[in-house]
């Protein structure tokens, strides 16, 4: 054993009388991971989500008026969502202030409608801000009083006529609160014109689907109430013998008797249009239809992912860029031991270590122990950089990330003594080594990630020791509750790609030793 370490520092003080090779076997893949993060976008390394992305901000403060409040056994008859309705779940608690706004329910449709994702802002100043930044085409603004104005949508001659040639009306951002429009609307980028017209045709598709069935139920039940009947017995005549033409009211004399003839009226609409829930609030209730199953999205909080200052410090797309060139770049070690291997070869100093009483094994120990330390420390040094300068974070589970470093360290040497111990020539390392390992990063996900790559490519990557690695990472470094299970599983791969390496590199080096 003591031959093996003796044989690590000659190598060490080899390594050392080049400084500048440790220097940027260390500070090469930093720069390039500054770079990559300047440059990428925040969706690096996803797939790109090919849905309609709808964002909002919510400021509407539900139904507090004082003549609702005064009024609250009232309105639970006309609120969406109401016991009378058994197709609306209940939307309240107690009171009024915890009735499900009307904001709400047009969140809720959006998320259920098929190819979309539904994002929630949490400030309109947050939404001003990515609106100018050019990062949302338009973003949807319920104002403080949206619930007061949609209740009083309405046919009648009091209600809001929410409706224009264009769908719902809503009031422009720099207008002020108008009570004869909804309160809402919408914050436009004018860079992203056809964007902007997109969104905004499936929010006005949204809010007809909302507003509408609430207000053609809304006027259906008013055919039962007196005041209905009352204003029908003033337009309908009846003849009758010997009075002559008599107006309906003189003959329905109680309000039983109107609210006998409202009711039948109302039964008798609903005979004429079967297809159809008259008294039903929503949409899916007004047209009988079934909700849709798994076609939509929960609404998501939005989450500024692109990080601060001028390295784009905690940008998410950095705990992928830093795994990935972790794990490349342990894997150009080929390089370096290569070289070591092959100087050592054409200067004659193999020759004489197999002429001395040192057996190939501890030869091969010795290059192992040395370029096992570095390949460490580069890992450990790239993860404490990607920590410090590039702000990532390392998980739930940090310490996770040491037998990870280590598995892939022991992987990545024994490749390296493979190649070193085939080559002949400093020449061959160069080719043959910077090809293997320029292959094997592409083909493992280190250079482009796994999730663009094609099915048949990410199936084939399993036979890399980097696909292995770089699952062992992602579990760790971008899951919120990672499967250890994955990880014991990939350390256990890696160790068995280095067992199989350095066997390898073993019967050559015998084979070498004794020809």
């Amino acid at each position: 054993m003591l031959m093996v370490w003796v044989l690590a520092a000659k190598d060490l003080r080899l390594l050392l009388r080049d400084p500048r090779s440790v220097v940027i076997l260390l500070a090469t893949p930093l720069v390039l991971i500054l770079v990559l993060g300047l440059i990428l976008g925040e969706g690096f390394g996803q797939k790109p989500d090919d849905r309609l992305r709808v964002s909002f901000v919510d400021l509407d403060e539900g139904f507090l008026g004082p003549i609702e409040q005064r009024r609250a056994v009232a309105w639970l008859s006309l609120c969406p969502g109401t016991a009378t309705h058994p197709a609306m779940p209940l939307a309240f608690d107690v009171g009024l202030s915890h009735f499900k706004k009307w904001s709400e329910w047009v969140q809720d449709d959006l998320s259920q409608t098929a190819g979309i994702r539904v994002e929630r802002i949490g400030t309109l100043a947050e939404a001003e801000y990515l609106i100018r930044e050019r990062r949302r085409a338009a973003i949807l603004v319920f104002g403080p009083r949206f619930s007061e104005t949609v209740q009083r949508c309405s046919f009648l001659e009091d209600g809001i006529n929410p409706f224009f040639r264009d769908g719902v009306r809503l009031r422009r951002a720099d207008q002020p609160f108008d009570p004869d429009l909804l309160d809402a609307y919408v914050l436009r980028d004018d860079t992203q014109q056809a964007a902007s017209a997109i969104i905004e045709q499936v929010v006005q598709v949204t809010l007809l689907r909302v507003i509408l069935p609430w207000m053609i139920g809304r006027a259906f039940e008013r055919l039962s109430e007196p005041a209905f009947i009352e204003l029908l017995g003033k337009e309908v005549y009846l003849p009758v013998p010997v009075l002559g033409r008599v107006p309906l009211n003189r003959l329905l004399t109680t309000d039983e008797q109107k609210l006998a003839v409202g009711v039948g009226v109302q039964k008798a609409l609903s005979r004429l249009f079967p297809k159809y829930e008259l008294t039903g609030k929503t949409w899916a209730a007004l047209t009988r239809s079934e909700p849709r199953q798994g076609g939509g999205e929960n609404v998501v909080e939005f989450r500024d992912e692109g990080g601060i200052g001028p390295l784009r410090r905690g940008a998410v797309l950095y705990q992928t860029l830093v795994p990935a060139f972790t794990v490349a770049f342990a894997f150009f070690l080929v390089l370096t031991v290569g070289w070591l291997f092959t100087a050592e070869r054409r200067q004659g100093t193999l020759l004489r270590l197999y002429a001395a009483p040192i057996r190939a094994r501890d030869v091969l120990l010795g290059k192992f122990t040395l370029s096992l330390l570095v390949s460490l420390t580069q890992a450990l040094c790239l993860l404490g950089a990607g920590k410090l300068v590039f702000g990532m974070s390392w998980g739930v589970t940090p310490l996770g990330l040491v037998p990870v470093a280590a598995a892939t360290s022991l992987a990545a040497v024994g490749l390296a003594l493979c190649v070193a111990t085939a080559a002949r020539s400093e020449t061959q390392v160069a080719v043959y080594g910077t090809l293997l390992v320029l292959v094997l990063a592409l083909v493992g996900g280190c250079l482009v990630p796994p999730a663009l790559m094609p099915e048949m490519m990410q199936n084939a990557s399993w036979l890399t020791p980097h696909a292995w690695s770089l699952a062992a990472y992602r579990e760790l470094l971008l899951s919120t509750n990672p499967n250890l299970g994955i990880v014991a599983r990939a350390c256990g791969t890696l160790v068995g790609f280095a067992a199989m390496f350095l066997g390898f590199a073993w019967w050559l080096l015998k084979r070498s030793a004794t020809g």
